[in-house]
């Protein structure tokens, strides 16, 4: 899996295709990502102790992975990732420009 967290992706299909955001949390296992402000679900919550509000949140649902891609600011688009190692270190680069993401 290429993307990880705090990376700036673009969804490339659903409700929310071309919207740019930034990744939250990653599984792996599951093969999903959640992105800011994409694929916005409600979620009912009861109040948990006296006094506290219960009602319904919105927070960002659990996305495929294979429907982001990750965004490359000089290309201006989402980009497929090439590694190259560098100083010993294997790093991600745009697959068109070769530029560090």
């Amino acid at each position: 899996m290429n993307i990880r967290k705090d990376d700036t992706v673009i969804v490339l299909s659903g409700d929310d295709k071309g919207v740019k955001g930034k990744v939250i949390a990653v599984s792996p296992k599951e093969d999903k990502v959640i992105v800011e402000k994409v694929n916005m679900i409600h979620k009912h919550v009861k109040p948990r102790k006296q006094g506290e509000a219960g009602g319904i949140i919105d927070a960002e649902g659990a996305i495929y992975a294979s429907k982001v891609a990750l965004y490359c600011s000089k290309c201006g688009k989402g980009v497929r990732v090439n590694y190259k190692v560098v100083d010993g270190k294997k790093v991600r680069v745009c697959a068109k420009c070769g530029q560090e993401l």
